[in-house]
């Protein structure tokens, strides 16, 4: 059975702060409450392939025992990536078909009156 009316967009419930270097002060940022799950997830994904090309690059100029730590990390981001991509993959599919949804009941609606 199909929902009339899809589930509201998942948003953050709550404020995560970050940026305090180890305690040494208050966090200078943080992540709002209110914030969509996909524009959370896409900023993520931003964030992801920066990190992932700034680690790509550094194992260029590192010797050989660093750059096997920061392959290590590569892979990690990599792993990162893949999910926050399929995750946002899932986000924009139930969007779609949530707006799909939508245009139908109008449709219908538009018909009977």
């Amino acid at each position: 059975m199909t929902k009339p009316v899809p589930d509201p967009p998942l948003t953050t419930q709550t404020s995560t702060t970050f940026g305090s270097c180890n305690g040494s002060h208050d966090p200078l940022f943080a992540v709002r409450a209110g914030v969509s799950s996909e524009d959370a997830l896409i900023h993520t994904s931003i964030l992801l392939k920066s990190a992932y090309q700034t680690n790509a690059h550094a194992c260029e100029l590192v010797d050989a025992e660093v750059r096997g730590l920061l392959w290590a990390t590569e892979q990690s981001l990599e792993m990162s990536l893949a999910l926050v991509e399929a995750l946002l993959d899932e986000v924009e599919a139930r969007s779609a078909t949530a707006a799909l949804l939508r245009r139908s009941l109008q449709a219908g609606q538009s018909a009977v009156g």
